[in-house]
C-alpha cells in the first residue's frame, strides 16, 4: 500500500502539536515551512510502518506455507490419536 505523500492538493486542517521548542528553532534554520515539513515526515513514517507490516505478513505467509507442507507430508503427531 502506498500512501500518497503529495499533500499539495490534501484538504487541510490545524491541528495542534506539542513539540519541543529547541527542536523548533533548529528546524526552522532548514525550513520555514515547518507544516509541510512535520507533514512530510509523517507521511514517510507511516509508509514506513505501512511497509513494515507488509514484511511482517509476507513472513506470516511464508511460514505458514511452510507449516503446511511439512504437515502435507509428515502429518501431525496427534493425527493417530485423534477418535473421531
Amino acid at each position: 500500500m502506498k500512501i500518497n505523500s503529495n499533500t499539495t492538493h490534501a484538504a487541510k486542517r490545524p491541528y495542534n502539536l506539542t513539540l519541543n521548542e529547541r527542536t523548533v528553532v533548529k528546524a526552522r534554520q532548514y525550513t520555514d515551512n515547518l507544516s509541510a515539513t512535520v507533514d512530510s515526515l509523517l507521511a514517510e513514517f507511516i509508509a514506513g510502518k505501512i511497509r513494515e507490516a507488509e514484511e511482517l505478513q509476507r513472513e506470516r505467509d511464508t511460514l505458514c506455507d511452510v507449516w503446511n507442507r511439512y504437515r502435507e507430508a509428515h502429518e501431525s503427531f496427534a493425527d493417530e490419536h485423534n477418535r473421531l
